[in-house]
């Protein structure tokens, strides 16, 4: 039976991605949970200012998961995020041995946003997580809070971010 949503866990992570989008990042947040619902890590995207197009949030996550936790606690951790891995964050999160995904928007909302603010649709097909990792339980989009991830999204196709 899946564990209630941490509710705390995904506003931060959309707090994160607006902290992103404001230093001129890409706008994307991930929070890292124990099974026991404690606030792990967090990280926000940062291939713009950290100058490395691998910076997602889920990726960090990832490895400092495989640094930091033991297999048992990557296994019941779940990582909360405002978008759905990329196939690169997929792999390595499934890589790394880590539990359950709860995404705000999906790789689907985000291709189509991206079409509806006429945004280049990037160098990599936005694969659902189910597709590249099938064997991690996931749950999203969370309807509740993707306006407020579409916005994040529209405000930075049309500066350009």
């Amino acid at each position: 039976m899946a564990q209630p949503l941490h509710q705390e866990a995904l506003r931060l992570a959309v707090s994160l991605a607006a902290e992103a989008l404001a230093a001129g990042d890409h706008p994307f947040g991930s929070v890292l949970v124990s099974a026991t619902g404690t606030i792990l890590q967090t990280d926000r995207n940062r291939v713009v200012t950290g100058g490395d197009a691998t910076l997602h949030p889920e990726l960090t996550l990832a490895r400092w998961a495989e640094a930091n936790l033991s297999p048992e606690e990557r296994r019941t951790a779940t990582v909360y995020t405002s978008g759905e891995h990329c196939p690169m964050c997929s792999a390595a999160h499934a890589y790394c041995g880590l539990g359950g995904i709860v995404y705000v928007a999906s790789a689907d909302m985000y291709a189509e946003w991206q079409r509806e603010f006429g945004a280049d649709p990037g160098r990599v097909r936005p694969l659902a997580i189910r597709e590249v990792a099938p064997g991690i339980e996931v749950r999203g989009p969370v309807e509740e809070l993707a306006e407020e991830v579409k916005e994040l999204h529209r405000k930075r196709f049309m500066v350009g971010a």
